[in-house]
């Protein structure tokens, strides 16, 4: 005999893990759609510009940065501290100060104001000693590098000093194929001939970097 009952339970079960299931596969679909209109584009898109840094360009601090502090005639007050992984700092009668996504000046002006109210005309210099920066000025290369990584940006960095630091293309990396994603001009995609710059010596395919440049290097299938 048919259990009806049984049947329901088994049937709200099969939904439920449906509904479970719906999300991640909806973000799977997305970032499959990401990748194919990344392979699409191979071939498509200009080639990117062998200029690109700005005059005006300031380092801007990120959690993992190292900050040295250092107030004038208050050796007591001095010292260096991490930016924790919240952004923030923490220094003698300066709690909990935000300084990723600031200049080391920015932060240094924050700091006297702090110091203001127990410190005669406090004069506070920061100093940056360990680079890491925001995750949106670090540059990303990811697929077919020998050392996929982040970077911290520099300026003047070109995708050369890129390669050196991620120890070149893998023996299967389609390196004239490979795709620069700028962030910074609204995600616009560029091509860069990677094989004929790091193996080949062709110094006219190197090209500058912009904070939050991210190099995706594919498989070739040949």
């Amino acid at each position: 005999m048919f259990n009806l009952k049984r049947h329901s339970g088994m049937g709200a079960a099969c939904r439920e893990s449906q509904a479970r299931r719906a999300p991640r596969a909806g973000w799977i679909a997305t970032l499959a759609a990401i990748v194919l209109s990344a392979c699409g584009a191979v071939g498509g898109h200009p080639p990117a510009p062998a200029t690109a840094s700005a005059a005006d360009y300031s380092y801007v601090i990120g959690a993992g940065d190292t900050l040295s502090i250092i107030v004038w005639r208050n050796p007591e007050l001095s010292l260096t501290v991490p930016v924790r992984p919240d952004g923030k700092i923490s220094a003698p009668l300066v709690d909990e100060l935000v300084a990723q996504g600031k200049t080391s000046t920015a932060v240094a002006r924050d700091i006297e104001k702090r110091l203001a109210t127990f410190v005669r005309d406090p004069v506070v210099t920061v100093i940056v000693t360990n680079f890491v920066g925001p995750f949106s000025e670090q540059i990303r290369v990811v697929g077919e590098a020998t050392r996929p990584q982040f970077l911290p940006f520099r300026q003047k960095m070109t995708v050369l000093d890129v390669m050196i630091a991620v120890g070149g293309l893998t023996d299967f990396a389609d390196g004239n194929a490979a795709t620069l994603v700028r962030t910074s001009e609204g995600n616009k995609l560029y091509s860069v001939r990677l094989k004929d710059l790091v193996r080949r010596g062709d110094v006219s395919a190197n090209v500058e970097m912009r904070p939050g440049d991210i190099l995706i290097i594919p498989q070739s299938f040949f």
